[in-house]
């Protein structure tokens, strides 16, 4: 089984910083990739950034790109997300998923850390 702990949000004013952390444990052979999405009160669960875990190919919601980077380390099991620049509708409640070898949808999901910025 997958297990994903998720850590780093809070609150931070318009313009600031924040890295989440998520820390998985379980049979990392077996998994493609790791995102993170994100979901904002009253507002379906959104894609926000990908990264593979084998290779390095990664991807961004248009609404994040330039301002966010996904990263891993593959020693610790860990994928982080820098986000910079941040603006009040990136509000959210983050989200770190896996996506294992052959799947399609991300099958495994952590519990989701808030991230509130102010204006």
């Amino acid at each position: 089984q997958v297990q994903l702990v998720e850590s780093g949000g809070g609150l931070v004013q318009a313009g600031g910083s924040l890295r989440l952390s998520c820390a998985a444990s379980g049979r990392t052979e077996y998994f493609s990739a790791l995102g993170w999405f994100r979901q904002a009160p009253d507002k379906e669960r959104e894609f926000v950034a990908a990264v593979t875990w084998i290779g390095n190919a990664v991807s961004y919601a248009d609404s994040v790109n330039g301002r966010f980077t996904i990263s891993r380390d593959n020693a610790k099991s860990t994928v982080y997300l820098r986000m910079n620049s941040l603006k009040p509708e990136d509000t959210a409640v983050y989200y770190c998923a896996v996506r294992r070898v052959g799947a399609r949808e991300y099958a495994f999901w952590g519990q989701g850390t808030q991230v509130t910025v102010s204006s």
